[in-house]
């Protein structure tokens, strides 16, 4: 860990690692929430599965804290309001210090890439999700060694009402309560009576 000024400090790992080790000893005080971003670029639907913004607010969690993850929907085109991110992390902390919700909640916040005054509000969204992102593509080093560039996320499949894309897309901030358990429970039992199969 380094510290790049007074009070602000930097770690050449993952946005895990950075949460891991400041809340697991590196700091003589206890923390009370972790806001992860603002990250340059939406994490929307399946986005979540393999965001480092997300992942770090996941480790936030596991380390028994309320956490946020914040991201800018900015696009390749260049520039974004990242202004408008930090007051929305502000005034979202800012509630949550207010109004605690229950701990185990991680909140996925993905704020239209617009100045603040533009906003329409905040709204609670469920996770829509994409098409399959565009196939990997070939190239070549200088040296003439085979390179890969994994192809952009796949366009929105399910952006329907209620979808984390159709709030941003209005102009909303939208606000998607996140679990660690993944598990399907409705699967169950199915694959309980699927596996029985095996067993004999």
């Amino acid at each position: 860990m380094f510290e790049a000024e007074p009070g602000v400090f930097f770690v050449p790992g993952t946005p895990t690692d950075c949460v891991h080790l400041a809340i697991s000893g590196l700091f003589d005080f206890e923390h009370d929430m972790v806001v992860s971003g603002v990250n340059d670029g939406p994490n929307l639907g399946d986005d979540v599965l393999y965001s480092g913004t997300v992942a770090a607010a996941v480790e936030g969690r596991f380390l028994g804290l309320p956490t946020i993850a914040v991201s800018l929907c900015t696009t390749h085109a260049g520039g974004g309001y990242f202004e408008t991110g930090a007051e929305v992390a502000r005034v979202l902390v800012a509630q949550l210090l207010k109004h605690p919700l229950q701990q185990a909640l991680i909140l996925n916040v993905n704020v239209p890439n617009v100045p603040y005054e533009k906003l329409r509000g905040y709204r609670a969204s469920r996770l829509g999700y994409r098409h399959r992102s565009a196939p990997v593509m070939r190239a070549q080093d200088p040296r003439g060694r085979p390179v890969y560039w994994v192809g952009p996320a796949g366009a929105e499949q399910d952006a329907g009402p209620g979808t984390d894309f159709e709030t941003v897309a209005a102009g909303f901030v939208s606000v998607t309560p996140l679990q660690v358990d993944l598990t399907r429970h409705a699967a169950l039992p199915g694959l309980k009576t699927w596996l029985e199969r095996l067993n004999g």
